[in-house]
């Protein structure tokens, strides 16, 4: 692994914080020249550190009211094919995460929807129906306290 030096975990942090700032922003905020901060941001998204640049959108302002976050447990049959399961959930645009668990349960997903209504269709429609599925259980966020998708770096 490759180490980061103090101004590369800044580049990071000011990235997770605003991956629109130009680079001469960045490199003042930081405390580097403009030529030296695209170096290092370049090396840095050669190497992986940053896997890409995204907006973050507010999914209420675009009708994704629903917060589900669901548990799946599978048969051993289904249990034997897991790589099966994994492919069908990144089909579905309403997944946003979905983990393998150890434990009571295999998986961990987390889904939006626009309300409750759909979510239901999502469960009985496509969720539901994947083979190897035994149980289900959802559990539906009321608020949001805290979210985001900045490492503590």
């Amino acid at each position: 692994m490759t180490e980061l030096d103090p101004y590369e975990r800044k580049i990071l942090r000011e990235l997770q914080r605003d991956a629109s700032q130009t680079t001469a922003q960045i490199a003042e905020r930081v405390g580097l020249s403009s030529s030296p901060c695209w170096r290092r941001i370049d090396r840095l998204e050669r190497e992986g550190f940053i896997q890409r640049r995204v907006a973050i959108v507010d999914r209420h302002k675009v009708g994704l009211n629903a917060h589900v976050f669901v548990q799946v447990k599978l048969n051993a049959h289904g249990r034997a094919n897991l790589d099966e399961f994994a492919a069908k959930i990144r089909e579905f645009p309403e997944v946003l995460d979905c983990y393998v668990l150890l434990g009571s349960v295999d998986f961990m997903i987390r889904v939006v929807a626009e309300d409750i209504s759909a979510y239901e269709r999502f469960f009985f429609e496509k969720l539901s129906q994947l083979p190897g599925v035994q149980e289900i259980t959802s559990t539906v966020a009321l608020s949001e306290i805290k979210a985001t998708t900045a490492l503590p770096i």
